[in-house]
């Protein structure tokens, strides 16, 4: 494939503002979708050749609908405004008062600038530098500071009823720390039939929750019926199982956190006292930042800026889009609160990739995940989006980076039926949502015959009466028709 860089033109920037949509352009060029909006549907459809900034095909291309997951493409836009793409987000490990012969009076405070890839191998690695410093004891309990973000709330329905239980680990609450995406990685091992699986936090560390229940192991073959779920009472997070587990059938799971910096914090203990470093005290989260004279003990780096986009682009990460959001929101200034303010912050960045439109007549936008349905966006705020950052060279490879080309995409749905043109000659980032009506959106590039560039953005929402549009019927009807245009292109 060509590189990023041939093909950016070295013309002065032309707005897509400018660009006219006419229903003659419309109809012409996307007979499938203009077809699904005849049998109820509502769609916004915009595709532009960016050599020439010219509009190709135009369905309602200012019409704002819920974007579902899409969304998450102006979030990784707005993060590569607000940083470069090597910046990586600090966690450390501070005290007030530093090590006496080996122990730390009063607490150790756990700080983090909001990484979202924080993970239990981070923690394993805080806690063997403090060991590796001499520390063997830790008497004044474990602070996690969530500075600056503060208590979050639970802005969608699954968060929310994450608090009270889980059986996935796709709803857990924002938190301005949270090991593994907000989640208890957790180990079930069977080591002899007939005997209760062992069940650890992953990579061996006592699991700081309790367990009720246990899974049985039975011999290899049998099928597997265990479960585990994660429910929340006064006292805390605690699991409950059951079921068999065949041998050799050893399983890795996730389990959202009621409260992840808490559980953060929990886990940090286990894994201090799993090196040989003896923790006194409690576990508590404070909204402070640790004071001025606080010495640090440890410190990790998380991923970069451009593989946390990836990880949220390429497998729709919300917790990694949301926490991104709100740390966007921190860095331009904003004052720390809900994801409903941050996110605007989100619809700031819009409003500047498409100068021509008027205040007024910005994006609303809750979350940067997609996950609130109240969302809405249009084709052209999309693809206003994907040129701001394709005429970006030194940031656009960081954010193409992150999508999917369809023949080598995770989701069979993209491959299937699809012609050699829509396999190869197509990145896309896709968005669906269920309720309280069906979202089906893709957004990305088209890479023409000549090597050149096109963008494109397609949202369709149902609508009363039909609050449904089948998945697999919007995404043909999508397909159909960019492959009509890369045909000609």
């Amino acid at each position: 494939m060509p590189s990023f860089h041939r093909f950016l033109p070295r013309l002065p920037v032309l707005l897509l503002a400018g660009l006219a949509f006419g229903p003659g352009l419309a109809h012409a060029d996307l007979p499938a979708l203009s077809k699904l909006q005849s049998q109820g549907g509502k769609v916004s459809a915009l595709v532009v050749d960016l050599d020439r900034n010219e509009a190709i095909a135009a369905l309602n291309a200012d019409s704002r609908l819920s974007p579902a997951s899409v969304t998450k493409l102006v979030t990784a836009g707005a993060a590569l405004d607000a940083w470069p793409a090597d910046r990586s987000f600090t966690t450390r490990l501070l005290s007030e008062r530093g090590p006496r012969e080996g122990a730390i009076e009063g607490a150790l405070t756990l700080h983090g600038e909001g990484d979202s890839t924080l993970d239990h191998q981070a923690l394993f690695s805080l806690a063997v530098q403090l060991r590796s410093a001499d520390v063997t004891a830790v008497n004044g309990g474990i602070t996690v500071s969530t500075a600056p973000f503060g208590p979050l709330g639970c802005e969608t329905k699954d968060r929310c009823d994450a608090l009270v239980k889980s059986a996935t680990a796709y709803n857990a609450p924002l938190a301005a720390l949270g090991v593994d995406y907000g989640n208890w990685c957790i180990e079930v091992r069977p080591q002899r039939v007939g005997t209760p699986a062992q069940i650890t936090a992953c990579g061996g560390v006592q699991l700081p929750i309790a367990v009720e229940g246990s899974v049985m192991v039975v011999p290899s073959g049998r099928r597997q019926t265990f479960y585990l779920d994660r429910f929340t009472n006064s006292g805390g997070d605690f699991l409950r199982v059951g079921g068999e587990l065949p041998m050799g059938g050893m399983q890795t799971l996730y389990r959202a956190m009621s409260e992840p910096s808490l559980g953060t914090g929990l886990l940090l203990r286990e894994t201090l006292r799993s090196v040989g470093i003896r923790v006194d005290g409690a576990v508590s989260v404070s909204p402070e930042w640790p004071s001025n004279g606080a010495t640090e003990l440890a410190r990790v780096e998380g991923a970069a800026l451009k593989e946390q986009l990836a990880r949220m682009l390429r497998h729709s990460n919300n917790y990694v889009a949301d926490l991104i959001t709100l740390n966007v929101a921190v860095a331009i200034g904003r004052k720390p609160g809900p994801l409903a303010d941050a996110a605007q912050s989100l619809s700031d960045y819009v409003a500047r990739a498409q100068p021509g439109k008027k205040n007024d007549a910005r994006p609303v936008l809750f979350s940067g995940s997609g996950l609130t349905p109240e969302n809405r966006l249009s084709a052209q705020d999309l693809v206003s989006v994907l040129e701001h950052q394709y005429r970006d060279t030194r940031r656009f490879p960081a954010f193409y980076g992150g999508l999917v080309v369809p023949r080598e995409g995770p989701y069979a749905f993209l491959r299937r039926g699809g012609s050699p043109a829509w396999l190869d000659r197509v990145a896309l980032k896709t968005g669906t949502l269920s309720e309280p009506i069906s979202v089906n959106a893709m957004a990305g590039y088209l890479r023409k015959k000549n090597g050149g560039w096109m963008a494109f953005a397609v949202i369709v929402n149902g609508a009363p009466p039909r609050r449904v549009i089948p998945f697999g019927t919007a995404v043909e009807a999508i397909r159909t028709d960019i492959e009509q245009i890369l045909a000609r292109y």
